[in-house]
């Protein structure tokens, strides 16, 4: 009996928190703290447009000049990203993942930002399928 292959959109965090681009890097450090998160999708006029994570802000954050009441997202996210769409095999993002050290994947659909895939997402998949296979006889 063939497995039924598992997508994205089945370990994905639904609904991420967005930041926009020209917010400052205060504001998007006060939601990465508030909702306990580590990646947030970066959006111009709805458009992904970039992601920032918490390794970002510390990095940019550590420099003496640097106010983070007074610096963009913009300035601080990387626009080269990671993106799929929710019905892709999970198997082959959790690879890509792997392969190109990626934090996250972040999912679209019809052109909107609708989850975001992350490292803890993939284990909590990875333990799923392991309990399960241990409860088959």
């Amino acid at each position: 009996m063939a497995q039924r292959e598992l997508t994205v959109q089945e370990f994905m965090t639904a609904s991420p928190h967005t930041v926009g681009a020209e917010q400052t890097l205060a504001t998007a450090h006060a939601k990465l703290r508030e909702y306990g998160i580590r990646h947030l999708p970066v959006l111009r006029g709805g458009e992904l447009v970039g992601v920032l994570t918490e390794r970002d802000l510390a990095l940019i954050e550590g420099i003496k000049e640097v106010d983070p009441q007074q610096v963009r997202v913009e300035e601080a996210m990387s626009p080269s990203l990671y993106t799929v769409a929710v019905d892709v095999p999970l198997e082959r993002v959790a690879d890509e993942m792997a392969r190109k050290k990626y934090g996250c994947a972040v999912v679209a659909h019809n052109g909107k930002v609708v989850g975001v895939l992350t490292t803890v997402d993939v284990c909590r998949a990875l333990a799923q399928l392991l309990r399960g296979q241990r409860s088959q006889p």
